[in-house]
């Protein structure tokens, strides 16, 4: 039997499929589908997941109501599979306080991916809406499930953790399109990319030649990769003359950097740790003139404790500033007892005295607030960081003033996943300082994924990035996405480098998704005429 005839027995084998059979086949072609994200970065297993996507969508058809519930049905259990081993590692933030919240584990581990896979259900029930009978349904899938994972990424504060589109992140020189398209661009192409073999098996009965498509799809891959690799040529890494940075990452474990009791131990680590030698002629801090220090760096309102504040400006040399991570406290009459903070970043000079502040915008639900605070309160439940009453938001994401360097813009851990989000196009600065505390998630997958979506960042808008981690993955990265130093997961070290020097903005920088909208919109009208208007014979 030829190679073609085995993979259209295979694909109509798939679209045959019903009942609980079709129900483990996309949940199982979901959970291979994960193995595209970091750190595995297995992204050829999408040719085989994706076209098993289409084939269910075929074979919904044999459902009622135009096989609307089927194809809902099946991209649920697709996203279920693809969600669970993809975000099992939110279950490690619920045993850093184990008696509290160890029974909740179930249902984050579970009840997130259930949640989030009605958005997979949504872009396949759409996908069938459209569906045409040609290979252009392969666009059709690209359309729906690039519309769903926009709406994942934006609804009830948005959560578009490994959007498709970071299948293509890897190679460095594939992910250099996102400086023209965004992640949701991205997203349409992973989609077309990896779903072209599923019209393999159509044949080439009426005029059909359903290799057009799989060919197209490498063709698109090798004008990526060309594309990449000549502007990885045309952007070689370039330092900011007289900008030295030193990143000090912990590896502190997450209930000892939440406990009061550890104030004066978590501090004389960070400033040991802070002032070591890095190297056989190095002098510690000395050598630094930007000191970066992580996410919640201590157990206790750092302006609020003078002993903290002094023997910071102990530490710092003349000419040394110290950006770091912080509960804030809000501004309260004198004797008003705080019981709701910031989640902040202090840039503090050398005498102690605080220069700027940010406060984090981009709250992370159930783990810095709960929706509908009040009544969940009130139920007795509690966010896990326990602040009563959640984390106050901040109103304005501003660059900061660094002395002797370019204006830094702050982004604290999960805001530096959403694209379009993070640089105003009318402030624009010169570096990226994230802040980020990744110890809640252990041991897993999450810091890899975690940093794989910070590097797109600085794809797309085409400035370097600075990030300091609790515990990995620290890391300096060039605006082009080359990770010019880092330090691993569950390392306890510092980081010394300079600070790579920003690009003109991109052409995502200048329009945002206007070319990603461009590009959707144009398929969909394309996938509409080939549905609904009727060719003649």
């Amino acid at each position: 039997m030829r190679l073609s005839d085995k993979l259209r027995s295979i694909g109509l084998a798939i679209i045959l499929t019903w009942g609980w059979k079709r129900a483990v086949l996309a949940l199982t072609a979901g959970a291979l589908s994960s193995l595209a994200m970091a750190p595995f970065n297995a992204w050829p297993v999408l040719f085989l997941t994706f076209s098993i996507a289409v084939w269910l969508i075929d074979g919904s058809a044999a459902g009622r109501w135009r096989g609307l519930p089927a194809a809902a049905l099946s991209g649920f259990w697709f996203g279920l599979g693809y969600f669970v081993p993809g975000l099992y590692w939110i279950g490690y933030a619920f045993f850093v306080d184990a008696d509290t919240f160890a029974w909740l584990t179930p249902f984050a581990v579970l009840g997130l991916p259930a949640y989030l896979a009605l958005f997979t259900a949504f872009g396949f029930a759409l996908a069938r809406l459209i569906w045409p009978r040609d290979a252009s349904r392969v666009l059709a899938l690209a359309v729906s499930l690039t519309v769903s994972e926009w709406l994942r990424g934006h609804l009830l504060s948005g959560f578009p953790w490994n959007a498709f589109g970071y299948a293509l992140t890897e190679p460095l020189a594939l992910a250099q399109t996102a400086s023209l398209i965004g992640l949701w661009g991205m997203t349409f192409l992973a989609v077309a990319i990896f779903a072209s073999p599923a019209v393999l098996i159509d044949g080439g009965s009426r005029g059909r030649k359903p290799w057009r498509a799989p060919v197209a799809a490498v063709l698109v891959l090798a004008a990526m990769l060309a594309f990449g690799v000549v502007r990885l040529a045309q952007q070689p890494t370039r330092m900011v003359d007289g900008v030295k940075l030193r990143i000090m990452q912990p590896d502190l474990q997450q209930d000892a950097k939440f406990n009061y009791s550890a104030k004066a131990a978590v501090m004389q680590k960070y400033l040991t740790l802070s002032d070591r030698a890095s190297g056989p002629h190095a002098t510690g801090v000395k050598d630094a003139t930007i000191l970066i220090w992580p996410e919640s760096a201590f157990p206790f309102f750092l302006t609020k404790e003078a002993d903290a504040m002094a023997q910071i400006a102990d530490l710092l040399p003349k000419g040394t500033v110290l950006i770091t991570g912080s509960v804030r406290a809000p501004d309260l009459p004198p004797g008003v007892r705080v019981t709701r903070a910031y989640n902040s970043i202090y840039v503090i000079d050398h005498d102690g005295s605080v220069l700027a502040v940010y406060d984090k915008l981009h709250l992370v639900p159930f783990g810095e607030y709960l929706p509908f605070q009040d009544l969940m309160e009130k139920l007795g439940f509690v966010q896990l960081t326990k602040v009563q009453g959640g984390y106050i938001p901040g109103t304005i994401r501003r660059p900061l003033d660094i002395p002797n360097a370019p204006r830094a813009l702050p982004v604290i851990c999960y805001e530096a996943i959403f694209p379009g989000n993070v640089v105003s196009r009318d402030d624009r600065p010169g570096w990226i300082v994230n802040v980020t505390n990744d110890g809640w998630f252990g041991i897993s997958t999450g810091p890899y994924q975690h940093l794989q979506q910070a590097r797109l960042r600085t794809i797309e808008e085409g400035l370097p990035m600075v990030r300091a981690a609790n515990t990995g993955i620290s890391a300096i990265i060039d605006p082009v996405g080359r990770i010019v130093a880092q330090l691993g997961l569950g390392i306890e070290g510092v980081l010394d480098a300079g600070l790579p020097a920003a690009i003109a903005p991109t052409i995502y920088a200048r329009v945002g998704n206007i070319p990603a909208a461009v590009i959707v919109i144009t398929a969909l009208a394309f996938v509409l005429r080939r549905r609904f208007v009727r060719r003649k014979p």
